[in-house]
């Protein structure tokens, strides 16, 4: 009872204070969405680590210590960094931390703070025993995860069909266009499903919860990128779709594109990573690494050294032959020239700090990232290879690729929704016949609630689509809204997608990631439940937004993003 009562004076100590040095623009609640979403585990949790010893630190035993940094890097290291020297968390270095004494951080950890900490403990998602083990283990040395440089890499590279044994035409009668490559995040999967006949046409090894899907340039290649930095090459002309390279770029990542510049493509391939802080290019046919860059440097704003400046985004120019690659810590965008990869020329951009996903406008020519903790978007001027404009928009930008489509009244649009609000920001793209709204936020919309992760439209279409995936209200997480782009004024209507999915057990049956098929008139969305609970894809028909198919089938084991050929060939969004 002491020990409570204690606890209890330091927490009101605590959230009368602004913790860990946070200034008065730091006080925010955060929301159940955000913990969720930044509380994403780190495959990091299981590589070995160079641990030193810090004398002063509270005592713990090697299995405490192991059980900790499991913890951290399945729930922290997202906010605070794999160092632990701060990301859009603060930062958590024993310099820090020892000053503060066990007693302070477990209050900390158990009740959280004004400044952004989520209540770990009173929420219920540590333990007692447990806040009190991160209490203790964030006051020793960060245990630092080893390097991985071009001899590594080459050690996981394989080319497991060379391009001269592969098909010098089309070998199956797939419609590859219409193709959807869908996650299965728990299981290191993809799904290739035939977007015309509904059907599984196989079902891939990928890496580690794959993050994204991308296409080559010819359409021909599929490439994806698990968070353990595993990128697998997938050719679609094979009879039966399937690997045929495979290599591992770092310890962790979320990022791969191609080249499709005129004459360069399928020529390349770029990933970046997480850990170690790096983007690394590869050949376009086989994946064999080429040139490994760091982005470890100075951030944006206060030109302070960030040792673990992670590589987020990275989309093909198709202005000039360039990777636009996003950096996240240090808020730069990194115009990359691999015209001459042995020669490398990059123009660093500054933008906003923590860049996160993005997407082209509709010409191609401007790339619209969101700096997510610093609720901006920057807009980046591929063609002039220059800033042009930071436009402030709702909490935490989430867009994915963003949505595209024609506003009645301002013209081409490019939008985002958020994790940290319902609304949902229309920017203006078109600086030559609209004018006076490009790179504004012209309309907000009012969604069904934060948590959104992604939002779709499409040029066939007149409607807008947004997911809330992350919603701590089921009914919320369980459907999408949707808008009459030529009546926004009237709302939203909502799609019980989940409850169309008809699934008979108590999954989580979150909805997420609506992606049409090539010629715009279905919306496909995930269902996402737990790895032991069943989940579904649901098909939407876009012009009367009915139900118009269920796809059920065992091997759909926790679905979430998936992507289709032509659309993420062509980048429509």
């Amino acid at each position: 009872m002491k020990t409570q009562h204690a606890l209890t004076r330091l927490a009101a100590l605590l959230l009368a204070t602004v913790a860990f040095g946070a200034t008065a623009q730091d006080k925010k609640a955060v929301s159940p969405a955000e913990a969720n979403y930044q509380a994403g585990g780190s495959p990091l949790v299981n590589e070995p680590m160079y641990q030193s010893t810090n004398p002063k630190a509270p005592p713990m035993t090697q299995a405490e210590f192991d059980n900790a940094r499991k913890i951290y890097f399945e729930r922290c290291a997202g906010c605070h960094g794999v160092l632990r020297k701060g990301a859009t968390g603060k930062p958590l270095t024993p310099d820090i931390t020892l000053g503060k004494g066990t007693d302070y951080l477990k209050v900390f950890i158990a009740y959280g703070s004004p400044a952004g900490m989520p209540n770990w403990q009173t929420s219920g998602e540590m333990s007692e025993k447990e806040v009190d083990l991160m209490a203790r283990y964030i006051q020793h040395d960060a245990p630092t995860p080893p390097e991985f440089g071009m001899e590594q890499m080459k050690t996981t590279w394989k080319v497991i069909v060379p391009p001269a044994q592969r098909p010098t035409k089309k070998m199956n009668s797939y419609n590859i266009a219409n193709i959807f490559s869908t996650t299965l995040r728990d299981t290191g999967e993809v799904a290739l499903i035939d977007g015309d006949t509904k059907q599984i046409i196989n079902i891939v090894k990928t890496g580690y919860a794959v993050h994204i899907s991308r296409t080559s340039a010819s359409g021909r290649y599929l490439f994806v990128i698990g968070r353990d930095a595993k990128i697998n090459m997938i050719d679609l002309w094979m009879e039966k779709p399937d690997n045929v390279a495979e290599v591992r770029i770092g310890l962790e990542a979320r990022s791969v594109e191609t080249s499709k510049y005129k004459g360069y493509e399928d020529k390349l391939a770029i990933a970046g990573a997480y850990w170690p802080p790096q983007y690394v290019i590869m050949k376009g046919d086989t994946l064999e690494p080429l040139k490994i860059v760091g982005t470890r440097g100075m951030t944006v704003d206060k030109q302070e050294y960030h040792p673990e400046p992670r590589v987020a985004s990275i989309v093909a120019s198709h202005y000039k032959p360039e990777f636009v690659v996003n950096v996240k810590e240090t808020g730069q965008t990194l115009l990359v020239d691999y015209s001459n990869v042995d020669a490398l020329k990059v123009t660093t951009i500054g933008t906003a700090r923590f860049l996160h996903d993005g997407g082209l406008d509709s010409t191609g020519r401007y790339f619209m990232v969101a700096a997510n903790q610093s609720n901006k978007i920057a807009a980046v001027d591929l063609k002039e290879g220059k800033l042009a404009k930071l436009i402030d928009v709702g909490k935490i930008p989430h867009p994915g690729r963003g949505a595209n489509f024609t506003h009645p009244k301002y013209g081409p649009v490019w939008s985002t929704g958020h994790l940290g609000d319902e609304t949902i920001s229309l920017i203006g793209t078109d600086p030559k016949k609209n004018k006076d709204s490009a790179f504004k936020v012209v309309e907000t919309l009012k969604g069904q609630g934060g948590g959104n992760l992604f939002l779709k439209s499409h040029p066939k279409s007149q409607h807008l689509y947004v997911d809330t995936p992350l919603n701590p209200d089921p009914k919320l997480s369980q459907s999408v809204a949707v808008f009459d782009i030529k009546n926004l004024a009237k709302g939203y209507t909502v799609l019980p997608i989940a409850e169309w999915a008809g699934l008979t057990d108590d999954g989580a049956k979150r909805v997420v990631q609506p992606e049409y098929n090539k010629a715009g008139d279905e919306v496909w969305f995930a269902v996402w439940s737990a790895k032991n609970k069943q989940s579904a894809l649901v098909v939407v028909d876009d012009k009367t937004l009915k139900l118009k198919q269920v796809i059920k089938d065992p091997r759909l084991i926790t679905p979430t993003g998936h992507f289709n050929v032509h659309n993420t060939q062509h980048d429509v969004y």
